[in-house]
């Protein structure tokens, strides 16, 4: 088993670590310092995308001074896949209306760009007078669509990532920092 630079373990799955605990807690500063710099004097409605999304939003959110309020959806394009069917349902919606709302979408990561193309769409139909985007991950050179994300955690290779809420077939979320999954484990 090896180590990473600050001492935490690494699962046998994980090929490498790209982003470490320290460095994850250091960008979601940075970026509520940000968020919340541009939100300020506005209330903004933070949705989190379960399930991956939880640990970005939890932490993320910590660092947010603005006002804001918290609701999470579930949307699936995966199912138990490693990648997107491009079809997108929701599984659990909002439980608040977004007519006249900011909405800051947390999103654990930007793959194809497929679904939060759909929840964008979706939440300015529903009458949200603003729709950022802010993901943990933002994978290169990996989207189908053209989304603009205005807050960045980090963009990372092309790679079967996992750790910090993202997951294979639900497992490997709790993992505190964001590492390659072993091809052998999902079948390539």
């Amino acid at each position: 088993m090896s180590i990473t630079p600050d001492n935490t373990a690494v699962h046998p799955d994980v090929e490498r670590v790209l982003v470490t605990e320290e460095e994850l807690y250091a960008r979601n500063k940075e970026l509520g310092a940000a968020i919340s710099a541009d939100y300020a004097g506005k209330e903004v409605l933070v949705v989190g995308v379960l399930k991956g999304a939880a640990w970005f939003l939890s932490d993320l959110t910590r660092h947010m001074t603005c006002d804001f309020t918290v609701d999470y959806m579930a949307v699936s394009s995966y199912g138990a896949a490693h990648k997107s069917s491009g079809v997108v349902r929701i599984l659990k919606d909002l439980e608040v209306p977004l007519e006249g709302k900011h909405v800051l979408i947390a999103e654990d990561i930007l793959d194809t760009g497929l679904t939060l193309k759909y929840l964008i769409r979706n939440f300015l139909g529903r009458g949200a007078a603003s729709v950022e985007v802010a993901a943990c991950v933002v994978k290169e050179g990996a989207q189908e669509e053209k989304i603009d994300v205005r807050y960045v955690g980090f963009v990372l290779p092309n790679e079967f990532v996992v750790g910090y809420g993202l997951d294979y077939a639900q497992k490997y979320r709790g993992l505190p920092y964001i590492g390659v999954l072993r091809p052998c484990v999902y079948g390539e």
